[in-house]
Parts: structure tokens; C-alpha cells; sequence
């Protein structure tokens, strides 16, 4: 070969040195010598690319390209080199012969993105895609008589993103909207059924125990199931299970099976060959060790196994898992939420039937009552008429909420309907929140009312808005201890708003969405009474619902809260029914504010001492001291008449930390303690007492409504000596209280020295001389601050004590306590006493209403005696506010200045109030 041919080939690599040794005159091309000028150009342009180039020249389509082209048809170089394109690409000829025809008959240029070409250059019939262009080649006339063709391989590319639709497609099955499991899996068999040329079959299994049990699978019409087990016993698979694998896969092995053609003849991939290979693959779960099933996933006979294949399948089977998961949750969740609605459903239905029972034993009851009160020819003794009254009234409560659960439970099973009627809203309003009035201005508030006349009468069922008004008002006044109370009625042209404004304690922002939730109370909240159902608030909600409107909220904790009722013109214009409305109008109004009664009735505080005239003859344990805790004021009043019988002295208080307050003063034998209670429960105050020294031997004895071992387990454990549930037997209470009383004196009489000494720190300081001293700070609620210093005018040589009681309405009471048992010691004249108790009174109402933000929440009280004087300062620490006219009525000043010498001092801290009497002068 010369010099010339040879040069001709260098520079073109490999393939370059492979043209240069070859014998091309044996070649349809001739030898290189004889090769005209444009084909040595066209091969010099070939070799000097990068890109992968191919030549074809001549009739016989021989071959000339690069290095780069040499890879594209793997084995099939260099034979190729000088041959005919026909033989060596004879598998993808009828695909190419189009394009390079017309690049040589119309000399015209072609490209084609993604060509499919079958090719056999890795010993199987490959599928392979190409970016080609086929560009006409001429000799030196300028005559067509070759086809340059540049092309690149997208193989990769092509089918990549053919997968990424795949598990695209599947992912979105895996949102979990589908309904159960086994139309999930159909559903992900589907998609992949649309996908054969990356998984020509599919399986799906799942286990269930120590069974694999198939779900779904590809190619159901083409017989594909028979060749495939229905389930597989993983205790003892059998032969067909392994051979596909799945005992290894359940076990998290991945496991390749490489017969499948002979079970299951397939034609799959472009060119219908059969598939020879499938994958067995875990599906992954939350647990390693145990596979939620498995994937039977066939490899498409035109694409080699390689890692990318690989990695795509783990991809399928985790997309698989993903969703089988998901739509187990979802199932799961489905019957958790059915069996909730059903549970729910026969909940609702036992309270309408249990319900409705109790309604004909409630009418027997609450009528021969009521028969027994008002009978004028046979009336009841003092001592029967109180029991009967007191039967009477908790006879109605429990009607109520009879009541209230069985327009709650019509409410929830939809069975609720609104008995409709034309009606003046603003009068009824008014009148709802005028039987309000007493009991607002007995807790010392305002009411404030602003209903003016409507433009048009509202068309609503009377009764459910008067369950509507009275549960805001009994809220209201249940909440709010200081201000007022305000009731208004709004409109404009969309709607009717009732409005109930109070100054209470207001709401927490963390509970205002589960304010209208049924039973759910805001836990540790101050309030008037524990007791409750916690279906109030909720009851509002639907019965506004019913009617056509919502209701919303407003709060700030320690400023106050705002309900709101809406009512659409739209549902206030309803067509109002005929005939004659539902009985029963007015008395949930009147039970309610019965009930509010009860909590407004606090304990004057003193000993009730036992009536020598009745109860056992001889008792060891006459005169035993019982403290009673209780927030419903018939169970104490109740207690009290049963405990005095016994002989015993009782003394009641409404929450647990008034009674360690009077534990503090003066140890009682026994305390009798309620548990649910506001301000500190019952086991609130047993862990107190428990974790005090002075007060760990204490006997307590609970009583709750709260049936059922955990709770009496739970008090129990907490320290008290016994637990006994309401409703109790009389005597069975007494013999416990007894009972209790004999273990302590027992325990006394065999180790009085150690008893003597935990007694002695309980009892109550004798009230002394003091001897001048630097103050004390009091450490709030109401401990005495001793050892205060003597007034420089001689007031306090013989007395000078101090109290500080919390900024609450009850504190009066307590402060009472205090200063008629220490001035009652000095003998002082019970005139005198009286009128500084009424004066003193007064001071401290005034302190609790008219202070405002009070750097301090508590009242501080000094009581100083000498030089023939009795001083009672009362000082509170906010900034002082014009007492509402309703809240006063301007007895205040008149009583105090009718019994005292009153002088009262406002400054930026606080505002002091003294009463000056003289001892000497009781009138």
C-alpha cells in the first residue's frame, strides 16, 4: 500500500489503522488508489469526527465510519468495514432502507429523534433507539451515490424515561384514596399492564400470615394465571412456589428465575420473543425481617439485566409497597372509623333509650313532691319540708339533663327537627335573660340587656332558642366572678346575631377549636362548680345549626369571652307551623338558674354544732369534728343534717382549698372530701395532706360520683382511708366515718407522742399580745401574717394580726371567719362585732369589684385593738374603678359609714380601707 493511502487513514484511531491495513481492492471499492477525490474527502471527513458517522458508498452500500460508530454495533466490528450495510444490519434493514433510499433519490437530508432499531450485537435481539440523520454523498460530477449518516444512541435515554412514567403512574395510585387493598393491587396491575415492554408480566402476593396469597396479575386473558400459584404455604411451599421463586422473596431475599419460557411461553419486548427471565422481590414493610408480600416482575427479552434494570425493578416494588401499605392504613382506618360511627350510633341510641326511661320514674317522683309541697291540708313539718325540697330540686336537675341528652342524642342520630314559629326574638330574649337576673346580681355582677324591637317577627322553634340562651348565660355566669354580663340582640340586612358578652376568665386560644366539641371541658379552669355535663356548649352549636345558623367565639384568657348566634334572614323566614307548640317553654330557663342557685350558695363558714335531742345516747365520739368539701350545696347541707345527727360538729366548705385553709386553722377529726371540685379537687387536696408532715395521719374519706375501681384504686393510692361512690347509704357512710375516726384514737392511745407532736402544729395560734416585730410578708390565700408592728398611736398593744385572702368573691366569707373568731376571744361586745363584720364586709366586696388589673390577685386585711379602739384596714392592689350603680345600688358607703369611722386612701398601688370603732360605744 503507498504512502498516500496510507495517510489517508491517519489520524482516524483505531478504526483509522484497521482501514489502512485492509485489503480494499477485494472490496467492491477497489483499492485506495483508484478511490476518487470526494470519497477520500468523505472518509478524511468521517474519520476526523467524533461523533459517531457512517459512510456508505456505491451500489453495494459499503461501509466506512469512526471509532465512535464502532460501538454503536458492538460485535458486528470491524467485519464490517468495506461491507455491505444490508448484511451487517440485516435485522434493522426494513427500518433504515426508507431513510437512505429517499436520502439518495431526492438528495434531500433526513433526521429522525428516537429510531427503534432492532440490533444483535450482544448475542440476543436487542432493542435499541437512535438519533439519525441520512445526508446524500456525491462523487466528483456532483452525481448522489452514497448516504452520509450521523446517528448517536438514546437507548438509554428513551427507555429511562419510559420507566420514570411508569413509576410516576404508579405513585399516584399510592395516595391512598382506594378503598381497600385488593383494588389497589388490581388498579397497580392495570398501569403495569400498559407498560410491557419494561415488565412484560406481573405478579402481586401478599402475605397473610404464613401464606402468600396472589392479588393480582398481568395478562389474565392470555392464561397467565394458570401458570402462576393462587397461594403459597411458606411452611411448605411446594415445588411450583420455588420455581418461582417466592418462598426466598418472602423471606427478603430477591431471587432471579431463568426458566421462565418453560412455564409460562411469553412473546413479550418489540419483536415478540419469548421471556426467559423474571425477578422475585420483596415488597418492603415497616418490618425488615418480615416482607409485606412479594413482586413476580418479567425482563423484557430485548433489554439486558443490567444494574439499571435491576435498580428500576426495586424501584417498582418499593412504588408497590408504597401504595398495598397506604391502602392498608386507609382500610384500617375505614372500619376504626365505622366501628367508631357504630359504636357511636348505639351510644346515641342507648342514651335516647335509657333516656326515655327514666322520664316515667322522674314524673312519679317529681309529681307526689311537688303534691307533698303544696298540699296545704296535710303541709310538711321544718325538718321534712327541707328534705323534700332538696329531693325536689336535684329531681329537676336530673330532668334537665335527662332533657339534654335526649335533644343531644336526637341532634347527633339527625332525628331532631325545629318545631318553628313566628316570634317576637327580642322579647323572648329579654324575658330568657330576665329570669337570669337574680342569680347574676346574687354572684355580684352585672346584667346588662339590649334587645331592642327587630323590623321583622323571626321565624325559629321557641324552645330550642331558649336551650340556646340559657346554656351562653349559664356559662357566662359560671365563669365570670367580677363585671358584668351582657345580653344583646343585633341585625342588619343578612342577619339576626345574639350576642352574650361576659368579663370572666375567658379562653385559651389552644382551646377555642374544640369549644363546641361534646364533652370537652378546659381543664384546670375556675369556675363556679365542677359539675356539668360538658354537652352545653356542643348543644348550642347543632341546636344553632338546626335552626339555620352557627354560632362563633370570641376570648381572651383574663379579659373575657363573646359567643355569637347567627341567624340568616334566609332561615328566619321559614314558613312557621300551625297549631299548638310543644309544651315545655320556660323550664330550662328556670332549672338552669335553679342550678346556679346552688352554686352561688357559699358556707358561712362556721361550725355546725350537733342537736344534743336526737342521735345516739352514748357515743365515744360525741363531738368529733367533720369537715365537709363539697361544690353542690344540697350535698352539703344534706351531709351536714346527717353528720350533726350523729353528735359531731361540721363544718362545710365548697372546694379543696378552702379546706386546707380550715385544716390549717383547726384539725378536724375526719375530713369528708367530694373530688370533682373547682379550684383544687379532692385528690388535689389528699396529695396535699398525704405530703405534709402535720397532716399525714389525718383520716380522709372520699366521696365521688366517679364509680368504678380505677378511680377508687387511683384514690386509694393517693392516702385516703376510704372511698366510697355516690349513691351511698347513710348508714354505710357513718359506719365508715366511725370507722375511720377509731383507727386514728387507736393509733393515738398506742403511740400518743408521735401523734401529740403531728397535732400539735395543726392547732390554731392562741390570738396574744404581740410584742413589736419586723413584718412578715403573707405568702398568699389566706395564711395569717403574725408578728406586725405596733400602730406608734397605741392601737395594737393588745392586738395586731393580719390576713391576706385571694381577689374572689368567696374571700368575704372566709374573712368574716377570721375576724369574728379572733375578736370574738377579746370578749369584745357582740354589737360591736356585728356592725365591723357588716362594715368589714363591705370593704372587702368593694376590694374584689373595683379593683382593676391588681399587680397582686389577693386582699390584705389587718385587725388592730388598743388605746379602747378596734381598727379593721382592708387594702387591695389594682387601680380603683366607679362601682356600677347595679353592683352597689349605694349601700356600701352607707353601711360602712353607719357602723364605723371609715377613711379610704387611693394611690397608684392600691386602695386602703379603714374602719375605726371604739369598744366602749356598741351602739
Amino acid at each position: 500500500m503507498t504512502r498516500p493511502s496510507i495517510d489517508l487513514f491517519s489520524g482516524g484511531g483505531d478504526t483509522g489503522r484497521l482501514m489502512a491495513e485492509l485489503d480494499w481492492a477485494r472490496t467492491p471499492l477497489g483499492p485506495v488508489s483508484g478511490w476518487p477525490q470526494s470519497l477520500r474527502a468523505a472518509v478524511r471527513l468521517v474519520l476526523s469526527s467524533r461523533y459517531p458517522m457512517l459512510l456508505l458508498w456505491g451500489d453495494d452500500f459499503s461501509q466506512l465510519y469512526n471509532d465512535a460508530y464502532s460501538t454503536l454495533i458492538g460485535d458486528k466490528h470491524p467485519a464490517a468495514l468495506g461491507n455491505d450495510v444490508r448484511v451487517t444490519l440485516a435485522e434493522g434493514w426494513d427500518v433504515l432502507a426508507p431513510l437512505i433510499e429517499q436520502a439518495m433519490a431526492t438528495g434531500v437530508a433526513s433526521w429522525v429523534p428516537a429510531l427503534q432499531l432492532l440490533l444483535e450485537r450482544a448475542g440476543y435481539r436487542e432493542e435499541a433507539y437512535f438519533s439519525v440523520s441520512h445526508a446524500p454523498a456525491r462523487d466528483d460530477e456532483g452525481r448522489t451515490v452514497g448516504v452520509f449518516t450521523v446517528c448517536s444512541e438514546v437507548t438509554e435515554q428513551v427507555v429511562g424515561e419510559r420507566r420514570l412514567r411508569l413509576l410516576r403512574d404508579l405513585s399516584v395510585l399510592g395516595d391512598g384514596r382506594t378503598v381497600d387493598v385488593d383494588a389497589t393491587a388490581a388498579r397497580l396491575i392495570d398501569t403495569i399492564d400498559s407498560h410491557p415492554l419494561d415488565v412484560p408480566f406481573a405478579a402481586i402476593y401478599l402475605r397473610d400470615g404464613t401464606v402468600l396469597r396472589r392479588l393480582a396479575c398481568t395478562g389474565g386473558d392470555q392464561g397467565h394465571e394458570g401458570a402462576l400459584p393462587d397461594t403459597v404455604e411458606l411452611a411448605d411451599p411446594g415445588p411450583a412456589a420455588h420455581a418461582w421463586g417466592l418462598p426466598d422473596a418472602a423471606e427478603g431475599r430477591p431471587t432471579q428465575v431463568t426458566d421462565v419460557a418453560d412455564r409460562l411461553p411469553l412473546p413479550a419486548g418489540p419483536w415478540g420473543d419469548l421471556v426467559r427471565t423474571a425477578l422475585a422481590l420483596p415488597l418492603p414493610s415497616g418490618d425488615e425481617d418480615q416482607p409485606l408480600g412479594v413482586l413476580l416482575a418479567g425482563i423484557s427479552p430485548s433489554r439486558g439485566l443490567d444494574e439499571a434494570y435491576r435498580s428500576f425493578n426495586q424501584l417498582l416494588a418499593q412504588q408497590i409497597s408504597v401504595a398495598l401499605r397506604n391502602a392498608q392504613e386507609y382500610e384500617e382506618e375505614r372500619r376504626r372509623v365505622e366501628a367508631l360511627a357504630e359504636l357511636d350510633r348505639v351510644k346515641t341510641d342507648f342514651f335516647a333509650n335509657v333516656s326515655h326511661e327514666f322520664r316515667t320514674p322522674l314524673t312519679l317522683m317529681l309529681g307526689p313532691l311537688a303534691d307533698a309541697l303544696t298540699d296545704a291540708t296535710a303541709p310538711l313539718a321544718p325538718v321534712q319540708r327541707e328534705r323534700v325540697e332538696t329531693a325536689w330540686r336535684n329531681a329537676t336537675r336530673l330532668l334537665t339533663l335527662v332533657n339534654s341528652l335526649l335533644t343531644f342524642s336526637s341532634l347527633e342520630a339527625g332525628r331532631a327537627r325545629s318545631d318553628a314559629r313566628a316570634v317576637d326574638l327580642s322579647a323572648l330574649t329579654t324575658e330568657l335573660a330576665g329570669v337570669f337576673r337574680a342569680a347574676v346580681e346574687r354572684a355580684g355582677l352585672t346584667l346588662e340587656v339590649a334587645c331592642p324591637p327587630l323590623p321583622r317577627p323571626v321565624t325559629i322553634d321557641p324552645v330550642n332558642w331558649e336551650r340556646i340562651v340559657t346554656n351562653l348565660l349559664s356559662n357566662a355566669l359560671k365563669y365570670t366572678f367580677i363585671g358584668r354580663i351582657r345580653v344583646a340582640l343585633d341585625t342588619d340586612d343578612e342577619e339576626v346575631r345574639l350576642t352574650v358578652a361576659d368579663t370572666g376568665i375567658g379562653i385559651g386560644e389552644q382551646d377555642l377549636p374544640k369549644l363546641f366539641e361534646r364533652f370537652h371541658r378546659v381543664r384546670g379552669a375556675r369556675s363556679r362548680s365542677h359539675e356539668g355535663t360538658g354537652i352545653g356548649l356542643a348543644l348550642v352549636h347543632e341546636l344553632a345549626r338546626l335552626e339555620g345558623g352557627e354560632v362563633r367565639v370570641a376570648s381572651q384568657v383574663g379579659v373575657g369571652s363573646t359567643f355569637t348566634v347567627a341567624l340568616p334572614w334566609s332561615a328566619a323566614r321559614r314558613t312557621a307551623l300551625t297549631g299548638p307548640p310543644v309544651d315545655g317553654r320556660g323550664d330550662a330557663a328556670r332549672a338552669a338558674v335553679e342550678e346556679a342557685m346552688g352554686w352561688l350558695a357559699e358556707p358561712d363558714g362556721s361550725v355546725t354544732e350537733p342537736d344534743r335531742t336526737i342521735g345516739p345516747a352514748v357515743d365515744e365520739l360525741a363531738g368529733s369534728r367533720i369537715l365537709v368539701a363539697d361544690d353542690n350545696s344540697d350535698m352539703r347541707a344534706y351531709l351536714t343534717r346527717l353528720l350533726t345527727g350523729q353528735g359531731w360538729r361540721v363544718r362545710a366548705v365548697t372546694d379543696g382549698r378552702q379546706a386546707l385553709d380550715e385544716i390549717h386553722r383547726e384539725r378536724p377529726d375526719l375530713v369528708l372530701t367530694d373530688v370533682m371540685m373547682p379550684v383544687m379537687d379532692g385528690f388535689d387536696l389528699l396529695r396535699r395532706l398525704r405530703a405534709d408532715p402535720a397532716t399525714r395521719a389525718l383520716p380522709v374519706l372520699v366521696l365521688s360520683a366517679r364509680a368504678g375501681g380505677e378511680a377508687s384504686v387511683e384514690g386509694l393510692s393517693l392516702g385516703a382511708d376510704d372511698y366510697l361512690v355516690k349513691p351511698f347509704a347513710a348508714t354505710e357512710l357513718i359506719a365508715r366515718i366511725r370507722a375511720a375516726i377509731r383507727r386514728v384514737r387507736d393509733r393515738i392511745a398506742a403511740n400518743p407522742a408521735t401523734v401529740d407532736a403531728a397535732t400539735a402544729t395543726t392547732r390554731p395560734a392562741e390570738v396574744t399580745a404581740i410584742a413589736p416585730a419586723s413584718a412578715v410578708e403573707p405568702v398568699g390565700d389566706t395564711s395569717v401574717v403574725p408578728a406586725a408592728p405596733a400602730d406608734r398611736n397605741g392601737l395594737g398593744d393588745v392586738l395586731d394580726v393580719r390576713w391576706a385572702y385571694p381577689s374572689a368573691p368567696t374571700s368575704a366569707a372566709m374573712m368574716r371567719r377570721d375576724v369574728r373568731r379572733t375578736l370574738g376571744d377579746l370578749d369584745v361586745d357582740p354589737d360591736v362585732l356585728e356592725d365591723l363584720l357588716l362594715a368589714a364586709s363591705e370593704a372587702m366586696n368593694n376590694a374584689v369589684e373595683h379593683a382593676q388589673r391588681p399587680s397582686r390577685p389577693e386582699v390584705r386585711v389587718r385587725v388592730q385593738v388598743g388605746a379602747g379602739l378596734v381598727r379593721i384596714s382592708v387594702r387591695d392592689f389594682g387601680t380603683w374603678r366607679d362601682r356600677r350603680p347595679a353592683m352597689d345600688r349605694g349601700r356600701g358607703a352607707l353601711l360602712m359609714n353607719a357602723y364605723g369611722d371609715v377613711r379610704l386612701v387611693s394611690t397608684l398601688e392600691g386602695t386602703t380601707v379603714t374602719i375605726e370603732r371604739r369598744l366602749a360605744d356598741p351602739a
